[in-house]
């Protein structure tokens, strides 16, 4: 079904990277998820009403939730696919991180609002009609839920869209929601038992948790999250083919939105070769970071002593005592600086954020057993946290 959809209504599929077919996806997926959630409302609104069910009419709202979801996502794609303009340089895909967020307030507060009326029902209980009615819509449910968060989780992963991440993460939450007020259902049928307030309580739960799965994700992208290991390797793996490249690090990755990634890092070259030839072989991997995966690529050149034994072996020195401190640690920009009352060797050290120890611990460390190899050897280091 996922298939057919995109290969009816999104005109070259396979290219991604283009906004308008970006937007094509999104258009598709908002309109469908529309329709179904709309649906689903009705249904099980008009079952929730005539049949006495708050745990039902709860998940109709629910349902209304998503369709003004849908309906948010479908304005997001809209908006994120404008190009670059003065007043936003970098594009207009970060809005798709703003409309998730207020994906998760719609989700919170109608969590929030089924939580009262359930208490409200413990409260005051009411009996429920009985009917098969109730379980067929029930089950629809739950089955259009499932393919709809597949279809979401699909097409979010193809196109690398949050949105329909988080509208995915909601839509499997349904899927349990709406499971527990199947078996509320059941329970009075067959048990006429009616424990439909407190599965209310319990789809209220479900609600909840999804709403504030969604915020913190995108709240987390917002204030700059890790970035992608996947952009990272691909950054690595072009830089390092070319055995002139002899090492990058500093590498830094901002995401404004799908398609829209900016880096740099500083690539380590040979202080002794042809800096025109490096140049322009810097420009070429820039080149094609941005032509085959988008990426706004800048780099660094940094010129490295490769052929002083002296500075080598005080390298290799150097990387064994910061390596005996932390296996984790690694130095770049190993530089030496002789004089003739003592030599500065300069460095920078990478240290993980895991590492709780200050930077000041650390370094006192490192300078004390620099130290111990010449007392006339000075560190002046400076520290990255990675």
């Amino acid at each position: 079904m996922t298939s057919l959809l995109i290969k009816l209504f999104v005109k070259d599929s396979e290219r991604v990277g283009d906004k308008r077919v970006r937007e094509n996806y999104g258009t598709v997926t908002s309109v469908v998820g529309i329709i179904i959630n709309l649906l689903l409302f009705v249904g099980k609104f008009l079952v929730g009403t005539l049949f006495g069910s708050v745990a039902i009419s709860a998940d109709a709202i629910n349902n209304l939730s998503d369709a003004g979801s849908s309906l948010i996502s479908l304005i997001s794609f809209k908006i994120s696919s404008k190009p670059a303009d003065r007043e936003h340089p970098f594009g207009h895909a970060r809005i798709e991180y703003i409309a998730s967020m207020a994906v998760g307030v719609i989700v919170l507060f109608i969590g929030f609002d089924s939580l009262k009326e359930s208490f409200f029902k413990i409260l005051t209980p009411e009996p429920m009609s009985k009917s098969f009615i109730v379980l067929a819509v029930l089950l629809a449910s739950i089955f259009a839920k499932l393919w709809l968060g597949i279809f979401y989780k699909s097409v979010g992963k193809k196109i690398n869209s949050e949105i329909l991440k988080a509208a995915s993460a909601d839509s499997f939450s349904d899927v349990l929601s709406t499971g527990a007020t199947l078996v509320s259902a059941l329970v009075w049928m067959f048990l006429d038992f009616n424990i439909d307030a407190y599965v209310g309580l319990v789809v209220s739960a479900f609600i909840l948790v999804a709403g504030l799965k969604i915020l913190n994700e995108n709240k987390n992208i917002i204030l700059g999250s890790s970035p992608d290991p996947e952009i990272i390797e691909t950054i690595k793996e072009h830089a390092l083919e070319d055995e002139r490249i002899l090492g990058i690090h500093d590498l830094i990755v901002h995401s404004y939105g799908a398609g829209a990634t900016i880096a740099s890092f500083h690539a380590e070259v040979d202080g002794k070769g042809d800096f025109f030839e490096a140049h322009d072989l810097i420009d070429n991997i820039e080149k094609q970071l941005l032509s085959e995966h988008n990426i706004a690529c800048t780099i660094h050149m940094d010129p490295i002593v490769t052929d002083n034994e002296e500075i080598n072996a005080l390298r290799m020195q150097v990387e064994g005592i910061v390596k005996g401190i932390s296996a984790s640690f690694r130095i770049h920009d190993f530089r030496c600086v002789t004089g003739p009352t003592h030599t500065n060797l300069i460095f920078d050290i990478e240290i993980p954020f895991e590492d709780k120890r200050t930077n000041k611990e650390i370094l006192n460390l490192v300078e004390e057993k620099i130290k111990n190899i010449n007392e006339t050897y000075f560190a002046v280091i400076s520290v990255d946290r990675v």
